[in-house]
């Protein structure tokens, strides 16, 4: 069973619609018990990292997050969450990676946000990603992002900036972009953390 971390975050409907079309028994919940108690987790979001952090806190998913001990996938502001700190709102995050969210500041006139089809460049030994996901172009809507480091297993670049792609921290995975909306490679990206 795949838990969807219910946290009335904006995609998590086609995080649903995605694991439907791949046949993956999953449920949503906000439920303590059923998120540690599932096989695997999914971290969606889409929204505001400051007063995402404040409902994650007051509810007491923060916690349940950050002793989770199974596959954890967190998407979009799901894995800018999983970081020390956001420049959006000047929040300090869950602090699963110890890099920093910043701000993209456009050099040449790049429109802010990020919007659309950009590549993933995988790094040689990530441990989880199958071959044909390298080159691959995935769909990315996001303001800031996720500094190059140590955790970085695929980048891309905008605003003249190489950026975590994606990431993955012991039992941590991440991606910035959007696999729900990134067709057949994003369909593959999920199934590689399924196997997991």
């Amino acid at each position: 069973m795949v838990a969807i971390i219910n946290y009335n975050a904006g995609n998590i409907r086609s995080v649903l619609y995605a694991l439907e079309r791949i046949g993956v028994e999953h449920e949503l919940t906000a439920d303590p018990d059923k998120i540690r108690s599932a096989g695997k987790v999914i971290f969606p979001g889409v929204g505001h990292a400051a007063s995402t952090m404040a409902h994650l806190n007051e509810t007491g998913l923060a916690d349940v997050i950050r002793s989770l001990t199974q596959p954890v996938f967190g998407v979009c502001v799901g894995m800018q969450l999983l970081c020390s700190h956001s420049e959006e709102g000047d929040v300090d995050c869950l602090g699963i990676f110890p890099e920093r969210v910043r701000q993209f500041r456009p050099v040449n006139g790049e429109k802010v946000p990020h919007m659309g089809w950009n590549d993933v460049r995988v790094k040689d030994g990530n441990g989880w990603l199958s071959e044909e996901v390298d080159g691959g172009y995935c769909y990315y809507v996001h303001s800031y992002f996720v500094e190059a480091g140590p955790d970085m297993v695929a980048t891309t670049n905008y605003c003249g900036t190489d950026f975590a792609a994606m990431m993955r921290r012991d039992n941590f995975y991440a991606a910035q972009f959007h696999p729900e909306k990134s067709a057949a490679v994003g369909d593959r990206i999920i199934r590689d953390f399924l196997a997991v």
